[in-house]
């Protein structure tokens, strides 16, 4: 990776760092300070948790579709101005409608789509799995800043220092795109590993096997803003932590969930994840069974082991559902497949903090019998999320492989593909012009491949006279492809 891609993919991790910080901070805090609010209930401080989700969801795909024909920099900046106005919104709000309000303005900003194109607009084939890498921890990143700043924020700000917070952090995103950006071409070049082609959506949605990534991805997310509905308030309920204090302990149980998943994540690149994966879902629901009774909440340190759990569990199936996701794709569709994964991850956000509010209807701050009744939910949901991953096929030695030819290199992109399939080990292959780089219009190719059987000296059948392709990238050991 050059600097100038460097530079790009900083930048771009910089502004999603921005965004899902905004909108991650009020997690911790809002079940706790939204009672305040005029018309607050359960169910509604519930909708103002997840009610980004909802907004995010449906404008996902139809962003990125239409930067691809207005350009990139000016949906980022309308985005980014819709986070600002909803920010402004929540903040100025003294009822639980307004609140409502703001989340789905700030939900409506959904550049995820529109980074993701810019980033394949910015950098080569080759260097996109280093990026996407960066950006997954900027990512993650967010998630684990937010749960700290956000209890931080509000000791000494109160909610409405949050929203101002994340206005502040949307202006500090328009200099970014502002100064920062580079722009790429008016039209750009259509890029299946990371946009969501409308060509491609159909045979996607089709595919029963990334159904299950799909809905894995739903409930993991319906289990975080659900879970997060009664987190602080089992944590309050103890008597011995401070509301000021939450953050210290997120800070310390997230880090040392980290640390522990680090292990995992290393031989989750060499085994078969389905055993793993069950595993972090019994590591679920034991989190969820150390905080459901009362009796617990007197013996402070057991919810903190509960939180920690979850923690756990949920961070390392974070990780690993993207990367079987790229296994499962169909070649030159894993653009579409990932938006339509991010579709079904932001409804979990919106359902399951509706349904945690709905469940939770006791009145007064906290009802232990409406905490049991959540957290039963979540267990009987980790059961059921098991039982897809027992059904989900054995992804260890499936790789993938992103490779670029000029045009004169084929014969015809039909014997190409002929070609292609032809080699051993070959699953699926798909030919898409590319990019016009240094005067030359290039094809792209992707790949899915079985490890056991494949040689990547094979390639050169399928180009005429012998040429090897220009650029490779791609899971040469069945590691996940980003």
């Amino acid at each position: 990776m050059n600097q100038q891609e460097l530079r790009a993919t900083s930048v771009i991790g910089l502004l999603y760092l921005i965004r899902m910080l905004g909108l991650f901070m009020v997690l911790p805090v809002l079940p706790l300070i939204a009672p305040g609010l005029v018309g607050a209930t359960p169910l509604l401080i519930g909708l103002a948790l997840g009610i980004h989700g909802l907004s995010q969801s449906l404008l996902q795909i139809p962003l990125g579709i239409l930067s691809d024909r207005w350009g990139r920099k000016p949906l980022l900046l309308a985005g980014l101005l819709l986070l600002i106005l909803g920010s402004l919104v929540a903040a100025l709000s003294t009822d639980i409608y307004g609140l409502i309000i703001g989340r789905f303005l700030q939900g409506c900003g959904a550049i995820s789509s529109v980074l993701l194109a810019l980033l394949s607009d910015l950098i080569r084939v080759n260097q996109r799995t280093k990026a996407m890498t960066i950006i997954g921890l900027a990512i993650g990143g967010s998630f684990g800043m937010a749960l700290v700043l956000g209890p931080l924020i509000a000791a000494s700000q109160g909610l409405r220092g949050i929203f101002l917070t994340t206005g502040f952090l949307g202006l500090a995103g328009l200099l970014l795109v502002l100064k920062l950006v580079p722009t790429p071409g008016r039209h750009p070049g259509t890029h299946p590993d990371t946009s969501a082609s409308p060509a491609r959506l159909a045979s996607v949605i089709a595919d029963s096997d990334l159904w299950r990534i799909n809905a894995s991805i739903f409930l993991l997310h319906f289990l975080l803003l659900s879970s997060f509905m009664a987190f602080p308030l089992v944590l309050k309920a103890t008597g011995q932590i401070e509301d000021s204090q939450h953050f210290i302990y997120y800070l310390i149980m997230l880090a040392g969930s980290f640390v522990l998943m680090s292990p995992l994540m290393w031989l989750a690149d060499r085994l078969d994840v389905r055993p793993m994966m069950l595993g972090m879902l019994l590591l679920l629901a034991a989190g969820f069974g150390l905080m459901m009774t009362q009796d617990a909440w007197h013996i402070w340190w057991l919810p903190l082991i509960g939180i920690f759990l979850f923690f756990m569990g949920f961070n390392l199936l974070e990780v690993l559902l993207p990367a079987q996701l790229s296994k499962l794709a169909p070649a030159g569709a894993r653009g579409a497949s990932m938006g339509v994964y991010t579709t079904c991850q932001f409804l979990g956000v919106f359902v399951g903090g509706l349904a945690g509010g709905w469940l939770v209807v006791g009145e007064g701050l906290v009802s232990a019998a409406d905490i049991a009744t959540l957290l039963c939910v979540n267990i009987a949901l980790c059961g059921l999320w098991g039982l897809l991953i027992f059904t989900l096929p054995s992804l260890r030695h499936i790789g993938n492989r992103t490779l670029e030819y000029g045009n004169a290199d084929f014969r015809s992109a039909q014997e190409g593909v002929e070609g292609l399939l032809s080699i051993p080990g070959v699953i699926d292959a798909v030919i898409i012009e590319g990019d016009r780089q240094e005067g030359q219009q290039k094809s792209l190719v992707y790949l899915k491949v079985d490890e056991r059987f494949f040689d990547d000296t094979r390639l050169k059948f399928t180009v005429e006279g012998g040429n090897s392709p220009s650029r490779q990238t791609g899971d040469k050991h069945g590691a996940r492809d980003k």
